[in-house]
Order: C-alpha cells, then structure tokens, then sequence
C-alpha cells in the first residue's frame, strides 16, 4: 500500500510541467507543532500510563510539508512521533496527499487521505487548532487516532450553493483502512493473550454532508463510514503451569455502517456543538475446526459542548460525552461518562498551554488490567496539562 502511495504522489508531480519546477513556483510550506502533556488520576491509571503516580509520558512532534506546483493541484505529507504510555514511541505517516480541485463544485484528493467523518475526524490531528486537550474519548479516542484519521484510497469533495437555503458540502470516498496491531482498539483483547499479529485491513467507503444554514454560523452534518467484511490471523497464547500453548486461527468481522450526527453553531467569541455516534460490531473468533465463538458490541457515543473566547488570550469551555455498550453486561465496564472543564491559554503565536479537568464515570474505555492489578474503580478524576509549540 505505501509503494501504491509514493506512485501515486511521484506520477502527480510528475504530469508538473517542466517550467513550474523551481521552489519558488512549487510555493512549499512547512508547518508543525510539539506538545508534552501530563496526566494524573484520583484512581485508576489511564492511556497504559502510571497516571495515579502523575505521567509525563504524552509527547507530540508533528511537522507536514505541502506544496501548490499549479493553481489547482496541491500535495502534501504530514509525519507524527508520538508517545503515550505503552503506545507509539515511535513516527508514523498521519496522510500524504495529492489534491486536485477542479473548482469549488469538484475536487478530488488521492494517497492516503483524512476520512472526512463526523465534527472533528478531520482536524483531530492538528492539535494547536482547538481547545480541547483530549476530544470526547467515546468518538475520538487517542489511542486509535491514527488508524481512525485517515485511508488508503481517495476523496471526492466539493460544496454546490443551495441559494437562500445556504451551502451543502459534501464528500464521498473509498479505500482501504488499516488498523495496527497495537491500536488502542485491540489492548483488551491483546492483554486476555490474543493478537492480531497482521492488524487489521478493511474495505472502507462512505459520504458526508455539511449543510451550512442560511443563519451565519450555524452548520448541521451527517456522515457514514461503511466498512466491508474481513478476516484476520489471530493468535492466542494458553500459559498453564508447565508449558505455553500457541494457537493461530481467525478473526472474521462483519460489515458495519458506523453513522455520525452532528452540529455546530458560532457566533462572535462563543461556540457550541454536539455528536452522535454508533459503532456496532458483529464477528467470530475460530480456532482449529468450527463451531466459531460469536461476538458482539454496539458502543452508541454522544457528547455537548461550549466554548467562550474570554479575551484574546484565555478560551474556556467544557463538554459532556458518554458512551454505553448496549452488549456488555451491566456495571461501570458497560458505560463512560465524562465532564470536562478547559482552558487554553495563547501566550503568543507560537506557544499555548492547555488545561483541563475531567470527572469520570464508569471504566468502558482507556484502560487497561496490566497497569491496573488491583482492579478498576468505578470513578476517577483525571487532571490534563499540556504545553504547546506551533510553527
């Protein structure tokens, strides 16, 4: 998939005449950030973190490249090291890109791309943009961002003026996503001694629209992200008192819509918006000769949320987000809830600091048993603290 990806991106600038070749006319730009966090907890540690003793292991670099060879085309890659407790440590491909609008009805964009779902998939990966030290974890959880920001594949884009009803963006695309081994998705499933040594591939396709009301502000959104049928390599480690076992079967699961609702209103210094979110999951885990065992989740993720520009400098806000698993069994692993209050401080263009505080409900994610032997408590304050560097 990446020798497809550098193929595609090599032939774009390739088809680049001859004369727009100079840096000058090929007009790069070079943009990126870094932050540290630091995060504590009342109880429970979080992110695989030793929270509960305060981590400072949260820490960002982020830098993309882009580049405008003709008046229509754009291309651009964004690289990311990232660390958070037992995830990362190491540098991924965030997107890599080429954009061709036509004009403002008609673009395409191709490579590996932003799945342009929900109220923040597309901006989650740009951290000096909004508020928010972590967005509602039940619909953008940290711990999977990489694999839910983006696909293999391609976007069409464009936004068709509905006159005295205002403007409809839309976008549709398709491709492939790809899901590592370690995804934050898998750590349960991971610490229990199965693996998807693989990850995980699935078709995927989907469309959204923006409708951006005849009321300055005020946009309304719907967005589905249909994922195909796959089957996967899993393994299972058995440690019994004298020997390990390790067996290899499959994981196969069903195709699944994952529909996003959404809204957002702006005016002057004050901002408020709020999702909605399903994520149902149907499969079966085989090892040797049938019958398989069935599994099934269906997590539904909503979340409110407000912000005020109290000066130029400070912006306060605060969101509600939950999250239920109508298939888990009942107590505080089948639900979250979250209240968070924040604040952001720019001290200038470059540099911002961030924090937020969260009163926390139920232990349905960010997890996990390792770190936790003692087991989970139903309720934990985490406390967020970041510093920021933009360029």
């Amino acid at each position: 998939m990446n020798r497809l990806l550098v193929g595609a991106l090599a032939f774009a600038l390739g088809a680049i005449p001859a004369t727009a070749q100079s840096l000058e006319d090929l007009n790069i730009q070079i943009h990126g950030y870094a932050t540290q966090g630091f995060l504590y907890t009342t109880n429970n540690n979080i992110f695989t973190t030793s929270s509960s003793h305060g981590s400072p292991a949260w820490s960002e670099a982020v830098v993309n490249v882009g580049a405008q060879p003709t008046p229509k085309l754009r291309v651009g890659v964004q690289a990311r090291y990232f660390l958070l407790g037992n995830y990362g440590n190491t540098i991924t491909l965030d997107w890599a890109a080429a954009d061709y609008k036509v004009n403002d009805k008609f673009g395409i964009r191709f490579g590996k791309v932003k799945t342009p779902t929900g109220l923040f998939n597309e901006v989650q990966d740009i951290d000096p943009s909004y508020i928010w030290s972590l967005l509602p974890q039940g619909i953008y959880p940290i711990t999977s961002r990489n694999s839910l920001l983006a696909h293999y594949g391609g976007v069409l884009y464009g936004t068709l003026d509905a006159k005295k009803l205002g403007k409809l963006e839309y976008r549709a695309w398709g491709g492939v996503r790809v899901l590592s081994e370690d995804d934050g998705y898998f750590l349960v499933q991971k610490e229990s001694g199965s693996a998807l040594p693989n990850g995980l591939t699935r078709i995927n396709e989907g469309a959204a629209i923006h409708w951006k009301m005849p009321l300055p502000g005020l946009m309304i959104g719907a967005s589905n992200d249909r994922e195909m049928t796959s089957t996967s390599t899993l393994t299972q480690v058995i440690a019994l008192p004298t020997t390990t076992i390790n067996l290899t079967g499959t994981e196969k699961i069903d195709s699944l819509n994952k529909p996003n609702f959404f809204g957002r209103y702006e005016h002057n210094k004050f901002m408020v918006a709020g999702e909605h979110f399903r994520f149902p999951v149907i499969g079966a885990v085989q090892f040797g000769a049938p019958p398989a065992s069935a599994f099934r989740v269906d997590q539904q993720a909503w979340f409110g949320m407000a912000s005020y520009k109290v000066t130029e400098k400070l912006t306060a806000g605060a969101y509600d987000s939950q999250l239920v698993n109508r298939q888990s069994a009942l107590g505080p692993g089948r639900y979250q809830k979250d209240w968070a209050i924040s604040g952001r401080y720019d001290f200038n263009q470059y540099l911002y600091a961030k924090a937020e505080q969260h009163f926390v409900q139920g232990t349905a994610l960010g997890y996990d048993t390792t770190l936790n032997p003692n087991g989970l408590q139903p309720n934990t304050k985490l406390t967020v603290l970041k510093m920021g560097v933009s360029f």
